[in-house]
């Protein structure tokens, strides 16, 4: 039998999923090559032999997604699976069209062929969008359950940048793992705020060995918390869905892939910033849940912040930092550093562009839209020194620091900072706690 040529279209993360869940060890299909986005400088590299199995003895290039069509046409590809997250329906039909003209199949493939069984009850906390706060929900979801005596895993989206093959399976329980795992800071902002909270979390590339690991993590393990990555829909089939949306972008939870998905999903939808957003856009927010899950328990959410040093911020002219890929990807116009700029009278937010250097700029020319605010980017060495570069070029008199981790740590800031923190906090009934306490029940757990 001929083998199907493949090329997986991805942004490395779902895409190295998907292969290794359904294609390592098929061999009905030739996978001929990875497509990469939306993530600077991650093509150009290769799956590993290691990773790649018996089937790929050389591993698989990694190239950019622009030379998609030549693949296609070069390599005589049968399929393009479309692998990644966090785009509007316009744009994966606009690659479908393009595979489809030049003569391939365009697949998703879902849930029941990715997701992999664990051992343990799982919970993942999903999103509809970037940046909608799963990370403080799934903090939220962790507190709840150490409180009621439970030890609890957490297992992150993966965001493998580096050594592939180094980056197999990675457990962070310490401060000093970041280091250890020369962690970019996409990377920190997700994993600090677990390991400072004393829990442990893990994430890497193979994601049945690290729920393996995790299963028999050495701290115990009750519980698994699939803590996901843009609104991407678990690697693991959870036994309860926590769907967060965002009524900042109202509407987004039915018009981006595959979020709606995770709205369809959930067993609980959390509308998360209430404290902040319109009362029409949580109408809006309210109105698709219903027509699209009716069945959801609905748990309002706010996402109060506070601010180490707002002396700093009143009346003063401030350089905004934010999450790089709220800004990016997530098209957010603010963040928490901009609410809190504006909380505490900040006298003028200093636009960014202007003092810009280097990768920063690209970053800029590919998403125009992110205004004066500047993404805390730092996927790679150079990134980080453009950012230190970029701050401390530009004439302001406070830097607020809007993204979950100390980014003064690994970056020397020459100015005054603010540090902005938040949290979810569960408005009224039904809340988190209760539909915890069911879940519990229900599982037997003690």
């Amino acid at each position: 039998m001929n083998k199907r040529n493949v090329v997986i279209i991805g942004a490395a993360g779902r895409d190295f999923h998907n292969f290794n869940t359904f294609f390592r060890d098929n061999e009905q299909y030739n996978v001929v090559a990875f497509t990469a986005a939306q993530i600077p400088d991650i093509d150009g590299r290769k799956y590993p032999a290691e990773l790649a199995g018996a089937l790929y003895p050389t591993g698989i290039p990694i190239v950019a997604e622009e030379e998609l069509v030549t693949i296609i046409k070069e390599k005589h590809v049968h399929d393009c699976v479309f692998s990644y997250s966090d785009v509007n329906y316009a744009h994966v039909m606009r690659i479908s069209s393009t595979v489809n003209a030049a003569g391939a199949n365009f697949l998703l493939l879902g849930p029941s062929e990715t997701m992999v069984k664990s051992t343990k009850p799982v919970i993942a906390v999903v999103a509809t969008r970037t940046g909608c706060g799963k990370s403080q929900t799934s903090r939220r979801v962790i507190e709840h359950l150490m409180d009621m005596g439970l030890k609890v895993v957490a297992v992150r989206h993966p965001m493998p940048y580096g050594d592939l093959v180094a980056q197999k399976v990675q457990r962070y329980a310490v401060v000093e793992d970041l280091a250890k795992h020369k962690c970019t800071i996409e990377e920190m902002e997700e994993y600090e705020p677990h390991v400072v909270r004393g829990n442990v979390i893990y994430a890497g590339v193979d994601y049945e060995a690290i729920l393996r690991e995790a299963e028999k993590d050495p701290s115990g393990c009750d519980v698994i918390l699939w803590d996901g990555g843009n609104n991407d829909f678990a690697f693991y089939k959870p036994d309860l869905t926590i769907t967060v949306a965002d009524p900042h972008r109202a509407g987004n939870e039915i018009s981006y892939y595959p979020g709606e998905v995770n709205l369809r999903l959930a067993d609980v939808v959390v509308i998360n910033k209430m404290d902040s957003a319109s009362p029409e856009g949580i109408q809006t927010v309210r109105e698709n849940i219903a027509s699209r899950n009716p069945n959801a328990i609905v748990v309002d959410g706010a996402s109060p912040i506070s601010v180490d040093k707002p002396e700093l911020i009143k009346g003063k002219r401030c350089l905004i930092v934010e999450d790089g890929p709220t800004l990016t990807h997530g098209n957010m116009k603010i963040g928490a550093g901009t609410v809190a700029a504006r909380k505490f009278g900040c006298s003028e937010e200093i636009d960014a562009r202007p003092y810009l250097v280097g990768k920063l700029k690209e970053t800029y020319e590919i998403y125009p839209n992110i205004g004066n605010i500047l993404p805390a980017m730092g996927y790679g060495e150079q990134q980080l020194k453009d950012l230190e570069a970029t701050i401390n070029n530009t004439d302001c008199d406070t830097v607020i620091i809007g993204t979950p981790i100390d980014l003064s740590r690994i970056v020397n800031i020459k100015k005054p900072t603010a540090r902005v923190f938040y949290d979810l906090s569960e408005i009224g009934k039904p809340d988190l706690k209760g539909v915890l306490e069911d879940f519990v029940k229900k599982h037997n757990l003690k």
